[in-house]
């Protein structure tokens, strides 16, 4: 394997032995991007050129120069006895929604290609501020809009490294494609309806949802106010809990960052899960898919093999000691998207007025005769599709003949969803569960262009995501298996407010329980075509 393969702990091991420099894991990292990514992302790309169709495309923006200076200055630290770091020659790769200081950080859109931060978000200044090495911006579905990363004005979009015809999921698509393909160990996402699980599912990696307000959003370029959080993308379990133990904690930027202590989530990793009441949800192995042509919504059983690859892994659990609790109703799930489609538009309209084409980004070029001629030009050039639909749905719901019809009623469902989980976990409760098992996607990455363009059908990519951030509490998505077609199935564990520690500790164990599985062996072959 090269150093790039290697896992952000195995990495840190490796350096504070002095056995590796943190150049030579740059390196490596830079060598296999120059492998497997093909031309970044740009507003002009050109014709389609026949090789895009086999590369990953993960990156807008590479910052070589900028990580191998904080390499080198690593390796000065290491080699002086110095402390360093808990991340120290990591790595990392940035969703390109985080401001960072003298990067251009476009959110995917036209109307932010010429920003050029001036100050670094809050997630990201903690990882550098820890050693991690910031190997560049990658992209994303614009202003995070989408489950596929198809929406983004920068093309080419990224693509599954497992399957590069198929998607990498959305909108942290460039984030889990970047660790799938071994460009970086790790990677920062955000996770609004379920964009750090749905894309980590789809390519095979952890993805962790934190609390809402346990990481800070200060820099982040909002969607949803309301909904928008933080986290780790990694290769591993033991890896997003190194993670999330430098990015989480109280921001004085951030007045919804919670002012809370951060435990060690490193600490209780191999506990086991020995005594844990773990549940298992009926609501969570139907899907729903609304019919245009009845106006209805149908349901239907999960599939087959998703199914059977949650069940396989309460049995592993409940063969470690766990207890698994069946039948726990979630009967407000249905209702999440629909609910996050009201909530969500009405706060996209809402943080979305500020790009007028006056103090940043882009403006329009055409003559104008007045600022209102200028505003209209420039947001109609300069935003693509999705974010039109969700000013002008965010608009049309948020309007006073309306909001009690749409938006007050969304608000009263987003209580009943939290109200489900509170009752699950309730420790005085029925269920008293420690965590809730639930499939983290209705579907394995689908095929490029096969959703893109139905936005209904889109969204519900992210059913079984979306109560979470309705919710406010954490969530982890980890692999859990391959598919007919050899894609990547991922499982996912929800927990109370703050439970991150006890969701890593779960996850680990399951993980070290499969080291041995056939799955996991599948990995490398993978890397070995992208390569090739």
């Amino acid at each position: 394997m090269e150093l790039c393969d290697l896992s952000a702990h195995e990495l840190s091991l490796l350096l504070r032995q002095r056995r590796v420099s943190a150049v030579e894991v740059l390196e490596s990292c830079l060598q296999r991007i120059s492998q497997v990514d093909g031309r970044p992302g740009s507003l002009e790309p050109g014709a389609p050129q026949p090789e895009d169709a086999e590369r990953v495309h993960a990156f807008i923006t590479l910052t070589a120069e900028r990580a191998r200076a904080q390499a080198e200055t690593v390796d000065r630290r290491l080699a002086a006895g110095e402390p360093v770091g808990l991340l120290a020659g990591i790595p990392f790769t940035v969703k390109d929604i985080f401001c960072v200081k003298g990067t251009p950080s476009t959110a995917g859109s036209r109307i932010l290609a010429n920003f050029v931060a001036p100050y670094t978000a809050t997630p990201v200044a903690r990882l550098e501020a820890a050693g991690a090495l910031m190997l560049g911006k990658v992209n994303l579905d614009e202003f995070t809009y989408g489950s596929s990363n198809e929406s983004s004005a920068f093309r080419p979009t990224p693509r599954n490294p497992w399957k590069l015809d198929r998607v990498p999921g959305g909108s942290s698509g460039g984030s889990t494609a970047s660790v799938a393909a071994g460009e970086a160990p790790l990677s920062l996402g955000t996770d609004t309806a379920g964009s750090i699980r749905q894309p980590a599912a789809f390519c095979g990696v952890v993805g962790v949802k934190p609390t809402y307000g346990r990481v800070s959003r200060y820099g982040l370029i909002a969607f949803g106010s309301s909904l928008d959080c933080p986290g780790p993308i990694a290769r591993n379990v033991v890896d997003a809990a190194l993670m999330l133990q430098v990015i989480a904690g109280p921001d004085p930027h951030d007045s919804t960052a919670a002012n809370l202590p951060v435990p060690d989530y490193l600490a209780a990793l191999e506990e086991g899960v020995r005594g844990l009441r773990i549940g298992l949800s009926p609501d969570y192995f139907r899907i729903t898919f609304p019919d245009a042509v009845r106006g209805e919504y149908d349901q239907q059983p999960i599939p087959g093999e998703i199914e059977a690859a949650v069940r396989r892994a309460a049995d592993i659990l409940a063969d470690l000691g766990a207890e698994i609790v069946e039948n726990v109703p979630m009967p407000n799930t249905r209702y999440g998207i629909p609910a996050y489609f009201v909530i969500s538009r009405v706060e996209a309209a809402s943080n979305l007025h500020r790009y007028d084409g006056v103090k940043y980004g882009y403006r329009t070029p055409q003559p104008v005769q007045d600022l209102h001629e200028m505003y209209r030009k420039t947001r109609n050039e300069g935003f693509g599709l999705q974010p039109k639909l969700r000013i002008l749905m965010g608009m049309y719901v948020s309007a006073a003949q309306y909001s009690a019809q749409y938006y007050q009623r969304a608000l009263r469902v987003r209580t009943l969803i939290r109200r489900d989980f509170e009752q699950a976990f309730d420790p005085q409760g029925k269920y008293r569960l420690h965590a809730l098992l639930t499939p983290t996607t209705p579907t394995t990455a689908f095929p490029v262009g096969a959703v893109y363009g139905d936005s209904v059908l889109m969204q519900y990519a992210d059913q079984l995501t979306v109560p979470a951030n309705h919710a406010g509490i954490p969530g982890i998505s980890i692999p859990a298996g391959l598919d007919h077609e050899g894609l990547p199935i991922g499982i996912q564990f929800l927990g109370p407010d703050f439970s991150e520690a006890l969701l890593l500790r779960i996850a680990r164990a399951f993980e070290r329980a499969t080291e041995e599985a056939s799955w996991r062996r599948a990995r490398p072959e993978v890397l070995q075509r992208l390569v090739a």
